[in-house]
């Protein structure tokens, strides 16, 4: 089997420090892994981190100066065999519902033809709201697959649903999708 390229956004979520782990076990079961992080995302994970976990490059902007003639978006988007986007925030969903590409990630997101999973992570009331859900449901009109939320601990200190799924079933259902 050829080596699966796993495009992983990294979103401003306190889970995001999760993403670390994800690219770990993607790199441990075979996986080559970019990173594509958004600027919310570094407020909460380093980019040499997500680096030295992902053992490849972290892309952090649209216009980053490359070594070569490059078109990130496109070629980040044409090359993955996956876009798992572990943290997704609110934010995101909203933005990629309506087909906004305001940054590196959701550029990715709107030019691949991959798979795209998606690990939502945000407080419950945010989880609930009718627009996120209206957004998540719209979303998967489009095809894209989800993994949790759990109900578990929160940032905010309540036990309720918006956790994001554990980096071990993320990955599990990522493989399998890279099938």
């Amino acid at each position: 089997m050829k080596r699966k390229n796993v495009i992983l956004g990294v979103t401003g979520s306190i889970a995001a420090f999760k993403a670390a782990e994800i690219a770990g076990l993607l790199v441990k079961e075979g996986c080559a892994v970019e990173v594509v992080m958004t600027r919310e995302a570094e407020h909460f994970i380093t980019p040499l981190t997500m680096q030295m976990t992902a053992r490849g490059k972290v892309h952090r902007s649209m216009f980053e100066v490359q070594d070569e003639w490059d078109v990130a978006h496109v070629s980040l988007a044409d090359k993955a065999d996956l876009l798992l986007v572990a943290p997704a925030t609110a934010q995101v969903l909203a933005k990629l519902a309506v087909g906004l590409a305001d940054d590196l990630l959701t550029c990715v997101a709107l030019a691949t033809r991959a798979p795209v999973l998606v690990a939502p992570a945000m407080n419950d009331g945010m989880y609930t709201h009718a627009a996120t859900q209206e957004n998540i449901a719209r979303l998967k009109k489009f095809g894209y697959k989800f993994i949790g939320p759990d109900k578990g601990r929160l940032a905010c200190g309540r036990d309720a649903l918006g956790r994001m799924s554990a980096p071990q079933e993320i990955v599990k259902t990522a493989l399998g999708l890279l099938k």
